[in-house]
């Protein structure tokens, strides 16, 4: 395991801050409670791509330019027993989550199953935070988002649909749930943006450029994804079908039209943020949610036990040379959280800086650790 250099803030101290850092730049005391734990439960998993490092560049600078509205007038436009669609009216993305699949559990509860859909929104965060929130309730949760373009088709160098993630949440019998969140790319447009502030080589094989040549220069990548010139392999790879890279993209194509066509919204190139003369546009993002109690079919207890079973026994099967440990989806986050709960939120350098900076543009009363 690699060795922590990155000083450390308590919990509570990283949700004091970036709540009252969320209030201050307009966002509703108890919404902003929601978005720091989003935030938060990234870096508890281990997830830092959208952790606090995203906290400035993708919540609150959008804020200040307009491209995203700190107050949530989610409106439900259509609503049966087992479903619901609501436009967001480009507020937070994590609140109008949080609102929708508390009504989802609330109707899975009764029902058996529900699902919905949200238009009009904007970043969520991980996925695997709405998913769970069905695993926590001992339901079984799936989740999917689009999001601006990156990934191109298969046999394609033009970047057409978002990372897309698919992402389950399934209760077990263990300490934590299987839980697979994961981009349709075999990179994420927030991991890249983690290597560019780390000051990183995004690894060859991952992005391709319009002439289908590897790109890996991080800061270079994220300015051609914005203007079109680059573009994210799926799962598999591309731009050929060699490594099966058809596979991811069938899967993020699945997610945009779930995305999008569910809840009546905006698809691929209409969710860039930005109109035909470079200037900056909402992005109008689409969700879906569906959640399964286990309870309508063999009961959630014989659920849970088979679920566990299933685990174990993957991860008592046979290993490779070389390899000590079988995981199951979900473990390893968990792990980290056992490593970092009593020690706190591991800060880099660039995030440091950006902390202290919207701790003063806001006058607010904190002193970091990492100042001393």
């Amino acid at each position: 395991m690699q060795v922590e250099t990155r000083p450390y803030i308590s919990w509570e101290l990283a949700n004091s801050f970036l709540t009252d850092a969320f209030v201050g730049y307009g966002v509703p005391r108890d919404d902003a409670a929601i978005c720091a734990d989003v935030l938060l439960e990234s870096d508890r998993r281990g997830i830092e791509s959208h952790g606090c490092n995203r906290f400035k560049p993708i919540y609150i600078d959008r804020i200040k330019n307009g491209t995203l509205l700190p107050t949530t007038d989610l409106e439900i436009v259509r609503e049966t027993p087992t479903t619901l669609v609501a436009d967001a009216h480009d507020g937070m993305g994590m609140v109008a989550s949080h609102r929708v699949m508390e009504r989802l559990l609330e109707k899975a509860r009764t029902y058996g199953m529900a699902g919905g859909a949200v238009r009009n929104s904007t970043h969520f965060g991980i996925a695997g935070y709405w998913a769970t929130m069905a695993s926590n309730e001992g339901m079984i949760g799936l989740v999917g988002t689009n999001a601006r373009p990156s990934i191109a088709p298969t046999f394609g160098v033009e970047n057409m649909m978002g990372t897309n993630p698919l992402t389950f949440a399934l209760p077990t019998d263990e300490d934590f749930p299987f839980c697979i969140d994961c981009a349709t790319s075999i990179v994420q447009r927030g991991k890249i943006e983690y290597y560019a502030r780390e000051g990183k080589p995004t690894p060859a094989g991952m992005v391709v450029a319009e002439d289908g040549s590897e790109l890996t220069d991080s800061e270079a990548i994220l300015d051609m994804l914005v203007d079109g010139t680059a573009a994210l392999a799926p799962l598999g790879g591309g731009p050929g079908d060699e490594m099966c890279g058809y596979k991811g993209y069938g899967y993020a194509a699945v997610v945009e039209i779930l995305s999008a066509a569910l809840a009546g919204g905006k698809f691929m190139k209409s969710l860039t943020g930005l109109r035909a003369d470079g200037s900056r546009k909402m992005f109008g993002l689409g969700h879906f949610f569906f959640v399964v109690d286990p309870e309508a079919f063999v009961g959630r207890d014989e659920f849970c036990k088979i679920a566990g079973d299933i685990c174990r026994e993957l991860r008592a099967s046979k290993r490779a040379p070389g390899y000590d440990r079988i995981y199951t989806a979900g473990e390893k986050e968990w792990l980290v959280w056992q490593e970092r709960k009593n020690k706190g939120v591991p800060i880099g350098v660039a995030v440091q800086r950006e902390f202290c900076e919207i701790r003063d543009e806001l006058g607010l009363p904190y002193r970091f650790p990492f100042e001393a």
